[in-house]
C-alpha cells in the first residue's frame, strides 16, 4: 500500500509539474520572448529537407489526427471491450481522448495563436497553440502504454511498448514543425499540456481502482 501511495504521489506531482511548465511556455508566449527559440529550432528541424524526409513527414502527420487516429481509438476500443472485457478500461480510455480533444479546443480559443507563415509545406487551419495532433499523439500512446504496460510481464516488451510509444509521440511532433504548420513551442506546449491531462487522469483512475478493490474486500 506505502508502494501504490507513492506511485499515486509521484503521478500527482509529474501533473503539476506538467501544468507549471505548460503555464511557463504560455507566458513566454504572450511576451513574445520565445521568438528565438521557436526559429532556431524551425532553421534546424526543416533544415534536413528532402524528398523521402517529406514524404515519411505527412505520413506521421497524417496518422497524428483525423480519419487515421479515430480507426485507431475505435480498433484499441474494441480490442479493450470485446477481446479483454475491460470496461472500466475502455471507458477511461474514450473519457481521456475526448477531454484531451475538447482541452485543446479550448486553449486554441483561449491563446489564438496564428500559424507560422514561412516555409509553409502542408496546409493547416485553425489556431496553433497548443499543437492539436501533439496532444493527440501524446495523449493517445501515453494512455494506450499505460493500459499495455501492466499486462506485458516481459521487461523487454515493456522496454519496447516505451519506446514505440515515444517514437509515435515525438515523430508526430516533429513532422508539424518540419511541415511549417506548428512552431517548436507549440509541439512542446501540446506535450505538457497533454502529459498534465493524462497523469492527473491516471491518478484519478488508479485511486478509483484502489477504492473499489477495498469497497469489496470489505
Amino acid at each position: 500500500m506505502n508502494s501504490l501511495f507513492k506511485q499515486l504521489s509521484f503521478t500527482l506531482f509529474l501533473s503539476l509539474l506538467c501544468a507549471v511548465g505548460f503555464g511557463w511556455i504560455a507566458m513566454q508566449i504572450g511576451d513574445s520572448r520565445i521568438d528565438l527559440f521557436d526559429s532556431t529550432w524551425i532553421s534546424i528541424i526543416q533544415g534536413t529537407h528532402s524528398p523521402v524526409l517529406t514524404y515519411i513527414m505527412r505520413i506521421f502527420s497524417y496518422i497524428g489526427a483525423g480519419i487515421p487516429a479515430t480507426v485507431l481509438a475505435l480498433l484499441v476500443a474494441y480490442m479493450l471491450y470485446r477481446r479483454y472485457g475491460y470496461r472500466r478500461e475502455l471507458i477511461f480510455f474514450l473519457g481521456v481522448l475526448l477531454t484531451s480533444w475538447l482541452l485543446n479546443e479550448s486553449l486554441k480559443l483561449a491563446f489564438q495563436r496564428t500559424r507560422p507563415t514561412i516555409n509553409r509545406i502542408a496546409e493547416a487551419t485553425g489556431y496553433s497553440f497548443p499543437s492539436g495532433h501533439s496532444m493527440a499523439a501524446f495523449t493517445f500512446y501515453g494512455i494506450l502504454a499505460f493500459l499495455i504496460w501492466k499486462h506485458l510481464p516481459s521487461k523487454w516488451g515493456r522496454i519496447v511498448l516505451l519506446l514505440f510509444s515515444a517514437g509515435m509521440i515525438v515523430s508526430i511532433g516533429l513532422s508539424r514543425i518540419y511541415l511549417g504548420v506548428h512552431y517548436p513551442s507549440d509541439v512542446i506546449g501540446g506535450f505538457l499540456a497533454s502529459g498534465c491531462l493524462i497523469t492527473i487522469s491516471i491518478w484519478y483512475f488508479q485511486t478509483y481502482m484502489v477504492r473499489r478493490t477495498q469497497e469489496q474486500l470489505v
